[in-house]
Order: structure tokens, then sequence, then C-alpha cells
């Protein structure tokens, strides 16, 4: 009787993973609907995101090393680099999601893992499958479609497509650190600690860009509240947990429900339309990252 409830427990957890990973994802795509509510400059918001999230990240970082193993000093290199890139991150993103739709800044925001695979074929010598070719090939062509109409039409819509594929880049660039450091440090002390370095760099650079730093009332803190609660602290955190447990290949595709919600939010909640053109711009781009996530 007891094989049976041993494969049992492995079961269960590998469910409530699942249920963590797709509850993270969708909290995750609340992300664009808190930046377009909130009455912040758009770099301003993305810093209050990380600055409130600081104090519960390192809570949960003390909890965390309460009692673990020592393994040496933590990697500050990479977890300053992670910081780094995720400024930009979110600095380039929250400006891009101000500037064109809440779907086209998500979908080609999640072009980062093809510049994960790049970003190691290039500088790793890491082998590159055909697969992986053939899914970049798809995604840049779904791009196409998705960005054909803002690019005749140029103007800030284009400007903030174009944003939305330099978020992927700097978001593949932060996979790669924090990848690099989970080795030898625990996920809560990387973001606890990556977290900070990205509101310290964010914190001038919000100070010094044109619009507003400080919510206008008691209301406007609220969006920032959403970020840095329901996204970065709890979205972060549940997909941080069931990736210790999924597969990384399921886990990656998995995600790919974020930007199919973070749509339907600003549908549902902004009203935001979603042409013909655009859902099949969108469709190839998620098969498109889903072959090329199966082939790295």
């Amino acid at each position: 009787m007891s094989a049976p409830l041993a494969d049992a427990a492995p079961a269960r957890h590998r469910t409530i993973a699942f249920l963590a990973l797709i509850t993270g994802a969708a909290a995750i795509a609340f992300a664009p609907i808190f930046v377009r509510l909130s009455d912040t400059a758009p770099v301003a918001s993305a810093f209050w995101r990380v600055a409130l999230a600081v104090p519960l990240l390192w809570m949960w970082a003390h909890f965390a090393e309460r009692g673990a193993p020592r393994h040496g000093p933590l990697p500050a290199k990479p977890i300053v680099l992670a910081g780094f890139f995720f400024a930009g991150d979110l600095a380039v993103w929250h400006v891009s999601i101000l500037f064109t739709s809440v779907a086209n800044s998500t979908l080609l925001a999640n072009f980062a893992p093809i510049f994960v695979t790049l970003g190691g074929w290039l500088l790793l010598k890491q082998r590159v499958t055909r697969l992986f070719v053939a899914g970049m090939v798809l995604a840049l062509a779904g791009a196409t479609v998705l960005i054909g109409p803002n690019l005749a039409a140029g103007g800030r819509a284009l400007v903030g497509d174009t944003l939305g594929v330099v978020t992927a880049m700097f978001y593949g660039a932060y996979m790669l650190a924090i990848a690099s450091a989970r080795g030898s440090a625990s996920t809560a002390a990387i973001m606890a600690r990556s977290t900070t370095v990205t509101a310290i760099l964010l914190l001038p650079l919000a100070l010094a860009m044109p619009g507003m730093f400080l919510p206008q009332s008691a209301a406007g803190w609220l969006p920032l509240f959403g970020l840095a609660l329901v996204c970065q602290s709890g979205g972060q955190s549940l997909i941080a947990y069931a990736m210790k447990t999924l597969p990384a290949s399921f886990s990656a595709v998995s995600l790919l429900v974020q930007p199919v919600l973070a749509t339907v939010y600003a549908w549902l909640i902004l009203a935001e339309p979603i042409g013909t053109t655009q859902a099949i711009g969108a469709a190839i781009i998620l098969v498109g990252i889903y072959l090329a996530r199966r082939g790295s």
C-alpha cells in the first residue's frame, strides 16, 4: 500500500505546482492593466511596482533562509546584472504599454525566450535546433502581421511596438542573469536582492522623467499596490514556487497563457478591441514561441 501513497504525493505536488503556475501567470497578466490605470508616469509606476514589493520579498527571503544551510557568499555580479536588466525591462515595457495596445506590448515582450536562446548560442556557444529556428521564424512572421498596421501608420503605436521588442531583449538578459545565479542561491534570496537593485536604479530615472512621480490621490495608490502585491510579489513568487517542481519546458509553455489573459483583461476592463488581424498575428506568435521553446 506504500507505493500508491508515495506516487500520490508527487502527483499532488505537481497539481499544486501547476495551479500555482497558472495563478501566477494570471496575476502577472494584470500588470499592463494596472499600468494603464495608474496616474503616475510609466517609469514611476515601474519604480513603485518594485519598491513597494521589496519589503515583502525581504520578509520572504528572511523566512526562507532561516535555518537553511549556507553555501558560501551570494553571487553578487549576476544578481546586480539581474537587477539592472529587470530595471530596463520594466522601464521600457511600462512606456510601451502606454504607447501601443496591451495585446501588442505583452505579446512582443514574450519574445524573451527567443532572445535567451540566441544569447546562449552567440555567447555560450550552445546548440540551436531546427525546431527552434522554425519557431523563431514563425514568431517573427506573426509579429510582422501583428505590427503591420502600426508599421504602415507609424507614430506612437509603432514606437510602442518597438519598445515591446526591446523589453523582450532586456527580459531575456534578465533570465540569463538569474539562471547564472540560481546555482548558488535560493529563489527568495535572488528575488529580494535583485528587486532591491532594480528599485535603486529606477528611482533616479523615475524622478528625472516627465510626468507624475506620486499618485494624485489615495485611490491612485491602488494600481501601484496592485503591481507590487498582485504582479511582483504574488505572481512572480507563485511562478518561482511552481518552477521548482515542474519541468522548465512545461512551465515555459504554460506561461504563454499570460499574454492571452492580458489581452482578455484589456478587452473586459479597458474596452480595448481585438481586431481580426491582431488575433491572427497573436495566434501565430504564440505557436512560434511554443515551438521555439520546445526546440530550445
